[in-house]
């Protein structure tokens, strides 16, 4: 049983002795993918954190200006000489 569990765990304590060597020699490139790898899974995590908090998104901001429902009326005092 113990051969058997040993084949098991050996591949992840090896893993993490690599890791950890990796994270002392190289450190900026280490945390630079821990941060990297972790930013996907917060775009996924995050969402439904927000929400059962209570957030709720703002009212969009209008792109048009509204156009009033009657007929335009002709400018006077600006005409050219």
């Amino acid at each position: 049983m113990s051969a058997i569990l040993g084949s098991v765990i050996s591949p992840w304590r090896n893993a993490y002795r690599s890791t950890r060597q990796f994270a002392h020699e190289k450190p900026v490139i280490f945390f630079s993918l821990v941060l990297g790898g972790i930013g996907p899974v917060l775009v996924a995590v995050v969402p439904p954190i927000r929400t059962s908090m209570g957030w709720k998104p703002e009212a969009r901001v209008p792109t048009s200006y509204p156009v009033p429902n009657r007929p335009r009326r002709q400018v006077q005092g600006y005409e050219d000489p």
